[in-house]
């Protein structure tokens, strides 16, 4: 049975019960803002605590803060009436039935939203309010209807700024999702269906989810409290009752709750609500390398004490990584001393610092730490190409030792426009990889193109097999080349074992 991602968000009309990344153009206020008052509370949870009976007091301390969010959007539409498809219909009724005409209609939609300040800033997810024209907000207790201004939004995150003329509101307080802890109770606030503010129990399940393919950033906190269409934008909070998530999607086989839900951490949403309150987008650091993860063969070929970190695969020249110093091969260690953990962990430290800021990265460079300070620049809007990789064909040559099963061509012109290979890029093409080979269960793949093997440069087959004749270790690390279905094109390093398989 297939696995679909839902959207947490009630939409009133057929169909729209998909995932949630709907992020059509809507005016934004670009006006900076007054700096937002937020009350923060860092306070670790006392985790020895004995459990309570009721979380009633937590309860009466959060749900005040969460708000109904109604959007409606005006939807234009050119019909063609259906019988004029038919062509003896034209023919004997020309334009007498009408062809053509335009109809409008309104999609009604509801959603949750967290009060964060007392002033009428409120949080909630972008997927929310992305296609909304009107936006109405409903404070618990308060029978009014408050029209609602959409400060800005980021689809990235999934996150948006809302903000209502009003005083004297429940703010909530933010909590520490750096501290949450696998295990940690959680409680989800929101209005599944529009059946009213509904509060549900679970567990924090997973914290860091990220390869879920919903938002372009993802970190998500993983909680089975149930979550459900409507819930989008809604508090996950602690048993203290502080803010520590904004809910946003479910993995589900029937539409609804199925016990896994995902929440953007607190830390992230107040990092892209103090950028867009204040600039009116959010404008993320750009470092310019292509990061992967480590894993426990190319530690070992990187003298790592352990498979953490950032391995670069790529840094462009004219990039602010480049320009400091940093070179394909490094792993990196931490930034300004936040632990980068994986390739995903790099993205999200990185995007959180602001264009501009100074920063000093950790790293391991050929077995030695070394310290680089470096002057992050501003995330460029995407610059994928338009192909995507479609493979080279034609006879090759063998790779028998190290490369068991991989056949390599050189990159000749033809070659070079089919893949679209840059000019200055040496290598050889992998031209076919038996499928049962330790190069294919590494990644290793047709239209790959090798650009070192074991460190060392290789610019032709001759060199290329002279090279994996000569690997004495276990394992045989490759820089390569490589541009994917979305015709983004980067160098990554791939460890492949140097024993062949035993049939």
């Amino acid at each position: 049975m297939k696995l679909t991602f839902k959207s947490v968000f009630g939409i009133s009309t057929a169909g729209a019960a998909v995932l949630l990344l709907a992020a059509l153009v809507h005016h934004t206020c670009l006006a900076r803002e007054a700096a937002a008052n937020v009350q923060v509370d860092k306070t670790p949870l006392n985790r020895e605590a004995r459990p309570v009976a009721s979380f009633a007091p937590v309860v009466k301390k959060a749900q005040p803060s969460v708000v109904n969010i109604y959007s409606s959007h005006i939807v234009h539409e050119h019909v063609m009436n259906p019988l004029m498809a038919d062509p003896l219909f034209r023919q004997f009724f020309g334009g007498q039935l009408g062809g053509e005409r335009d109809l409008t209609r309104k999609e009604q939609s509801l959603g949750s939203g967290v009060i964060v300040t007392s002033d009428g800033y409120i949080l909630t997810a972008n997927h929310v309010v992305a296609e909304a024209d009107e936006v109405k907000v409903s404070v618990n207790g308060d029978k009014r209807e408050y029209p609602a201004r959409i400060i800005g939004k980021d689809a990235l995150s999934d996150v948006a700024v809302l903000k209502i003329d009003a005083t004297g509101l429940p703010a909530i307080t933010l909590g520490d999702s750096d501290q949450i802890e696998v295990g940690d109770v959680v409680l989800a606030i929101g209005n599944p269906f529009g059946v009213g503010q509904t509060v549900t129990m679970g567990i924090v399940s997973a914290m860091n989810r990220s390869g879920v393919g919903i938002n372009g950033y993802e970190d998500f906190i993983q909680t089975d409290a149930a979550i459900n269409p409507g819930n989008s934008g809604g508090a996950l909070v602690d048993t203290q009752g502080r803010l520590v998530g904004i809910n946003t999607a479910i993995i589900s086989r029937t539409g609804g709750y199925q016990g896994i839900g995902f929440a953007v951490p607190v830390n992230m949403a107040h990092n892209v609500m103090e950028r867009i309150i204040s600039g009116g987008k959010v404008k993320r650091g750009y470092l310019g390398i292509n990061p992967q993860d480590v894993t426990s063969d190319l530690a070992q070929e990187f003298n790592l004490a352990n498979a953490t970190g950032a391995l670069v695969g790529d840094v462009g020249e004219d990039t602010p990584a480049g320009k400091a110093g940093i070179r394909a091969g490094d792993v990196i260690l931490s930034i300004e001393n936040r632990i980068v953990n994986d390739a995903n962990s790099l993205r999200i430290i990185v995007s959180e610092f602001s264009p501009g800021t100074t920063v000093k990265i950790r790293l391991i460079r050929n077995g030695h730490e070394k310290v680089i300070a470096v002057k992050l620049g501003e995330l460029p809007g995407d610059n994928f190409a338009a192909d995507g990789n479609k493979g080279s064909g034609g006879a090759g040559t063998s790779v028998t030792d190290a490369l068991d099963g991989v056949e390599v061509t050189e990159i000749d012109d033809q070659v070079r426009q089919q893949l679209r290979v840059p000019r200055a890029l040496q290598g050889v093409v992998v031209s076919a990889v038996k499928e049962t080979s330790n190069a294919a269960e590494a990644g290793l793949r047709q239209g790959d193109v090798i650009v070192e093997i074991n460190r060392q440069p290789v610019t032709n087959t001759d060199e290329a097999v002279d090279i994996c004749k000569a690997a004495k270790g276990k394992h045989i690390v490759l820089k390569i080349w490589r541009r994917e279905e979305s015709g983004f094109a980067a160098t990554h390093f791939m460890s492949v074992d140097n024993t062949r398989h035993q049939d």
